[in-house]
């Protein structure tokens, strides 16, 4: 039905809408398959674990997020905006250095965990940990099929490639928890799930190194991969830095409702918007510079802010009704605290349009300032709102900070390129 309903209006959308629909609408029904099971997880791991135990696997988990992140150290995007001519020599160089990059994060992760462990006595958080670090190697083993897909637009298999984990992922989790009610019932399923991701993107886009290729520079690829590394980094440190800030500022008991309310408020529109990042970013990096490319801009943020702003308050606005009875009556106190942090997904939406245009025109340096502002003023809006000791406040500190500094470098970023479509206009009428 999505398909005809495109069809009849593809000569009033234009292919860049076009394009994106198709690629959210692959993106969405695949998300809607992993949302259900993910549900259903989400309402085990409320019913059968306390704020405690949540909050000891979201502090291990966190921390696995913080390392994981200096995995995307860049080198992926740099496949996806490579010329055809130069392409088997970049997927060559790329492989070399990813290699090489995710055992060194694989060894340090293995030091955090032994610090965990022997330094903080967090035995078991430790053992978890270190158990994680196994993901690197599948992540490894996959990185150039899965962005040689990504370049060549294959929405659909990579749509149903996340689908596939998240599903192996929370099924796995949902079993155990009805066991083995534990912070490793919800870490293992995390091991389980890569060698999914690993098989699907070998699928993706089958490649093999072509050694009459050669190789590159190394520094040629890591010079704009360390800006993309550290954009990604800040990113991440604000999106997994604010379960610090409440776990030292309020306590791990607190961690666990807000770890609880996070996702429960942000899940699905994390999940649509990341998507949507995927989908909008090789379109622009494919699309000619000037007037074609700020078209593409255009329509899909239009295309953007008409999908996420209604699902934001939509949510934002059900919550009170909704997580007593899907989570259980023990959360009611948490309602409020979901219906806030839902609000944070329209930040979110505007700052995945802002990266991707930054990326897709190789301003890799300014993208990485970007993230850096937009890292301390989220996280100080948190600490300011933690520092009455409640999480509501905190939450409010956070999403009004990060609304704040998204718009301004949105307004800063693509600002110009809108007004200088609008000037062109104004000129031609006057030309008339």
């Amino acid at each position: 039905m999505l398909f005809s309903l495109i069809q009849r209006f593809k000569p009033r959308m234009g292919l860049p809408m076009v394009q994106v629909v198709r690629g959210m609408a692959a993106y969405g029904s695949a998300e809607i398959v992993g949302r259900v099971v993910r549900l259903a997880t989400t309402i085990v791991i409320a019913r059968r674990l306390t704020p405690d135990i949540v909050g000891e696997a979201a502090l291990v988990l966190t921390v696995f997020e913080l390392v994981r992140v200096l995995e995307r150290v860049g080198t992926g995007q740099q496949i996806v905006i490579a010329p055809e001519s130069g392409l088997a020599a970049v997927c060559n160089t790329v492989r070399r250095i990813y290699w090489g990059w995710t055992l060194l994060l694989l060894v340090g992760q293995l030091l955090v965990a032994g610090v965990l462990a022997f330094l903080f006595h967090c035995v078991e958080a430790g053992e978890m940990l270190a158990a994680l670090s196994l993901v690197f190697l599948f992540m490894a083993g996959g990185h150039v099929q899965y962005h040689l897909a990504m370049r060549a637009g294959k929405v659909g298999h990579l749509a149903r490639m996340n689908a596939m984990q998240v599903i192996v992922d929370q099924c796995v989790t949902l079993g155990l928890m009805l066991v083995w009610p534990s912070p490793w019932a919800i870490v293992i399923p995390k091991i389980l799930a890569a060698p999914v991701w690993l098989a699907c993107s070998l699928r993706a886009h089958p490649w093999s190194p072509d050694p009459m290729a050669g190789l590159l520079p190394a520094g040629r690829i890591l010079r704009s991969s360390g800006s993309i590394l550290l954009a990604d980094a800040l990113t991440a440190l604000r999106t997994q830095g604010d379960n610090l800030i409440v776990a030292a500022m309020l306590g791990t008991q607190m961690l666990g409702t807000y770890y609880f309310a996070f996702n429960a408020g942000l899940g699905i529109v994390t999940s649509l918007v990341s998507a949507f990042g995927t989908v909008v970013f090789p379109m622009m990096a494919r699309a000619d510079t000037g007037a074609p490319r700020r078209a593409v801009l255009r329509r899909t943020g239009l295309l953007g802010l008409g999908l996420f702003l209604p699902l934001v308050a939509a949510q934002s606005v059900a919550a009170r009704f909704y997580v007593p009875v899907v989570f259980g009556a023990h959360w009611t106190q948490a309602a409020p605290l979901v219906g806030v942090l839902c609000l944070a997904g329209a930040g979110l939406a505007i700052g995945q349009l802002t990266t991707a245009w930054l990326r897709a025109n190789g301003q890799m340096e300014t993208d990485a300032a970007n993230s850096m502002i937009n890292c301390l003023v989220t996280l100080g809006g948190l600490a300011c709102g933690a520092l009455s000791g409640s999480l509501l406040w905190a939450a409010w500190g956070l999403v009004c900070a990060n609304l704040a500094a998204t718009l301004i470098i949105a307004w800063r970023c693509l600002g110009g390129e809108l007004m200088r479509r609008r000037a062109g206009q104004e000129c031609a009428a006057a030309a008339f």
